[in-house]
């Protein structure tokens, strides 16, 4: 959603001193130097002067930090309501110094940026509207300030920019490929998903954003995934943010993969598979970890080794056994395994939020919150072991027939090679015997060690060990 808000206070004097400065621009001698920016679909070519660094202000709706500013909701909501009071805009000086994952810490690529500036000064002009507010170069308008540098350089819109300009004249020239800082990914979801909700087609946005339409549509899936866990976190008016995911690119990307595959086959399966690779991203385990995590990882890895008061504190939640009239028997209920798993995700996720809020105004539950956390992460961590023991395991079954396979693929082609050199008359009879005899060697330890690895052989194996038997 694209927000208006308004003009800065001190907008009137701003435009007059910009004003005057593109007047002074235009009498000066030489030739002005310009911005080339696409504004209402066109390129335009604007102005650049120089402003006071202290004179302008930050972009309260620029995509850089739209997921980090509910790092503080107290500040953010302060930010929404009056976004040119000087908190606000010391709110927003602090975020993008920050880093995308923890705005807590300062993000390095900042410091490169004041030591860029530092030595080489400004390089690329930023973009403000006549009223000073910043379009572009939001971050080195921070940069500048910590400084102590007076004064900036900005190209200037024309008069009749509108807030729906600012967003797109940002977004355009952040998605341009040589552009040297990208959005994080979140804020690139958030962006993403700005566009494809103001009514624009999925392919037209694809092609701004200089990407694909499939991979949109794995975006805004997974945006929607986050969403819906985010709504799922609540607890103690406490709950997850999008900015605690923006670790986790790779991880969604993979978990989209397999989520897609599993679904053609069987969509409580995919659920299944979904639910718990959801909670071993928000628990923070590793992308080869979250790898291990198949459709079946709850019934054989994880819910045996459940502490019973989880299981306690999910079975609630999870639909009762139904019984068979005329058998005395209970089964599960339908769809019994994804809801127990949902009530699982459910019971981490809520730790999680109320983890996450621990610091000085943290509630007394958030040491209990953030123990339950550390064991649930225990007990994954347990369960992917042997998960990931399992699937090694199976791919070390498959390694030798796959071999076997590819090798005959390639005698095929062996053959074809021998028909094509025998019409030629090229074939080299003494390469290609030595060739044989290097294989019957092959062959005959592999027939003594596939025998010691099958005790009742097959027809195949029985066939190999009687060929290489009557040639030793």
């Amino acid at each position: 959603m694209q927000t208006d808000f308004g003009t800065p206070p001190e907008a009137h004097e701003i435009r007059e001193t910009v004003e005057q400065r593109l007047k002074d621009v235009h009498d000066g001698q030489g030739v002005p130097e310009t911005l080339t920016v696409e504004f209402r679909g066109q390129p335009r070519h604007v102005e650049v002067i120089d402003m006071p660094v202290h004179r302008l202000f930050y972009n309260p709706g620029t995509h850089r930090i739209r997921a980090q500013r509910s790092h503080d909701p107290e500040q953010d909501g302060l930010l929404q309501k009056a976004p040119w009071r000087g908190e606000s805009q010391a709110y927003l000086h602090e975020l993008l110094k920050a880093l995308p994952s923890d705005p807590s810490k300062e993000d390095p690529r900042f410091r490169d940026l004041l030591d860029s500036l530092r030595d080489h000064k400004q390089l690329e002009p930023g973009l403000i509207t006549r009223d000073g507010i910043l379009v572009n170069g939001n971050t080195r308008r921070a940069a500048l300030k910590e400084l102590g540098f007076d004064s900036i350089r900005v190209g200037v819109l024309p008069a009749s920019t509108t807030w729906a300009d600012i967003h797109a004249v940002e977004l355009s020239l952040q998605l341009r490929p040589d552009r040297r800082r990208e959005y994080s990914y979140i804020n690139h979801l958030l962006a993403l998903d700005e566009q494809l909700a103001s009514g624009r087609h999925i392919s037209e946005v694809a092609k701004e954003f200089h990407t694909t339409s499939p991979a949109c549509e794995r975006d805004i899936w997974i945006l929607n995934q986050l969403r819906e866990l985010i709504d799922r976190s609540e607890q103690s008016g406490r709950k997850l943010r999008l900015m605690d995911f923006e670790e986790a690119k790779e991880k969604l990307f993979e978990l989209y993969r397999a989520y897609t595959k599993e679904h053609a086959k069987n969509k409580e399966q995919a659920d299944l598979l979904k639910e718990a690779r959801l909670v071993a991203i928000a628990l923070n385990f590793s992308k080869t970890d979250v790898r291990f995590i198949g459709p079946k990882f709850h019934a054989q890895y994880l819910d045996q080794r459940l502490p019973d008061s989880v299981k306690k504190a999910t079975a609630a939640q999870a639909p009762a056994a139904v019984t068979i009239p005329g058998l005395n028997r209970t089964v599960q209920a339908s769809g019994a395994e994804l809801a127990s798993a949902r009530a699982l995700t459910d019971y981490v996720l809520k730790a999680k939020a109320v983890q996450v809020g621990r610091g000085k105004e943290a509630p007394p539950e958030a040491v209990e919150a953030a123990k339950t956390v550390d064991d649930l992460k225990a007990v994954f961590e347990e369960a992917v072991v042997f998960a990931g023991k399992d699937v090694r395991l199976r791919k070390k079954r498959q390694a030798a027939p796959d071999r076997v396979t590819e090798a005959c693929k390639s005698l095929e082609q062996c053959i074809t090679d021998l028909v094509m050199a025998r019409g030629k008359g090229s074939l080299d009879e003494g390469a290609f015997d030595d060739a044989l005899l290097s294989l019957r060697s092959v062959m005959h330890r592999l027939a003594v060690e596939a025998g010691k690895s099958i005790p009742l052989p097959d027809e195949g194996l029985t066939w190999l060990r009687s060929v290489t038997k009557s040639q030793g």
